[in-house]
């Protein structure tokens, strides 16, 4: 067993393609589809006015804003990339005012008009207190100003929010949805390639010939099947990493539990793939029959899009002998709705159940038909 074991993992060192490709591709698609990085970027807003007022407490406010990128051109700039559709609006800064000129009418917009509104009521407020007071000097008129500003950022009442969902309502993040389903969707693909081999093998001889060694039958499907566990859950663990350590995801801090929980998972797509080899006759049905059960795993399952929105009774009861399904649940529950690990033991329960009986039902198909 030791021997099979060593092997495969000395084929993997030599090859590793196949599994760089599967990783590359769970890691590219949860990148694009989940649009990470995009939420944090500031939404451009043109301005055009006088050069002096950049500089002034309007300009100095404009950039110091956290919410909007307020960028300086020229009025014909700024009309030309309003008419292109670049921009939904832009800011003619005055003096004494503003003029908002606006080329999509949306609540963005309100909400930049609400900010511009907000820094020219600041600057009214400062040259009011300014005008009241005793200060003579610039420093004092500063402290003045940064005093206020101070008592402005420390409300006097304090508003806190709670939120809270029933069981019919569902949450969504776009980000994480993306990244667990890409990752429990390319997975199969890695693992079921490395149970292949074990097809091969056996409609090759190869099997009948070790077996005349001192190795038992059990010991190789099981160094077959540790190895195929090891790649396929290695494959997780980076994608994982990847996105907590270098893209910067913190998930919720439960990224140890995340580890821990694709573990039934892992382990029931590798009695899947045992189940499907066992099904195919040859590698071409096999290379035929993976595509459609893997696709079809990751529509049903809830990897593609929110299983939440799928109406049809049909599809949802198919779903509930999906290992993908449970993969899921398990994760947005733990990550999204914030749910103890020891209150996922359903689906935990569920993949392990699910992974004895394809494992069990698989080989004793493929020992016949290799009889």
């Amino acid at each position: 067993m030791r021997g099979i074991i060593l092997a495969r993992f000395t084929s993997f060192i030599r090859n590793p393609w196949l599994f760089a490709l599967f990783t590359g591709m769970s890691i590219i698609f949860a990148l694009i589809i989940g649009n990470f990085g995009a939420d944090n970027e500031k939404v451009t807003v043109p301005v055009y006015g006088d050069e002096a007022l950049q500089t002034d407490t309007i300009g100095t406010a404009l950039a110091e804003n956290e919410v909007y990128n307020f960028k300086w051109m020229k009025k014909e700039e700024l009309e030309e990339t309003i008419r292109r559709g670049n921009a939904e609006a832009g800011v003619n800064i005055e003096e004494d005012g503003y003029e908002m000129i606006v080329g999509i009418d949306s609540s963005n917009v309100k909400l930049m008009e609400q900010t511009v509104a907000g820094i020219y009521t600041d600057k009214i407020q400062g040259e009011n207190l300014l005008a009241v007071s005793d200060a003579q000097t610039e420093e004092e008129k500063e402290e003045l100003l940064a005093a206020f500003q101070q008592a402005k950022e420390e409300p006097v009442f304090k508003i806190t929010n709670q939120s809270f969902h029933s069981s019919e309502t569902f949450i969504y993040d776009n980000g994480l949805h993306s990244l667990f389903g890409f990752t429990l969707f390319f997975v199969i693909y890695t693992i079921c390639y490395n149970v292949l081999p074990i097809l091969i093998e056996k409609k090759a001889g190869v099997w009948d010939r070790m077996i005349l060694s001192p190795m038992k039958k059990w010991e190789m499907y099981i160094a077959n099947l540790i190895y195929s566990f090891f790649e396929g859950y290695l494959q997780v663990v980076i994608i994982f990493t990847v996105f907590r350590f270098i893209v910067g995801m913190d998930f919720q801090g439960k990224f140890l539990q995340i580890l821990l929980l694709m573990i039934p998972y892992v382990f029931a797509i590798v009695s899947l793939a045992i189940f499907l080899t066992a099904l195919v006759k040859n590698t071409q049905q096999f290379n035929a029959a993976l595509p459609i059960v893997s696709v079809s795993m990751a529509m049903i399952g809830g990897a593609f899009w929110p299983i939440e929105i799928v109406q049809s009774e049909f599809l949802l009861a198919l779903s509930k002998i999906n290992p993908l399904t449970y993969g899921m649940e398990a994760l947005n529950g733990l990550v999204i709705y914030n749910t103890p690990l020891d209150q996922l033991l359903m689906p935990i329960s569920i993949l392990l159940l699910m992974g004895v009986i394809f494992m069990g039902v698989g080989i004793h198909l493929m020992e016949r038909r290799h009889v």
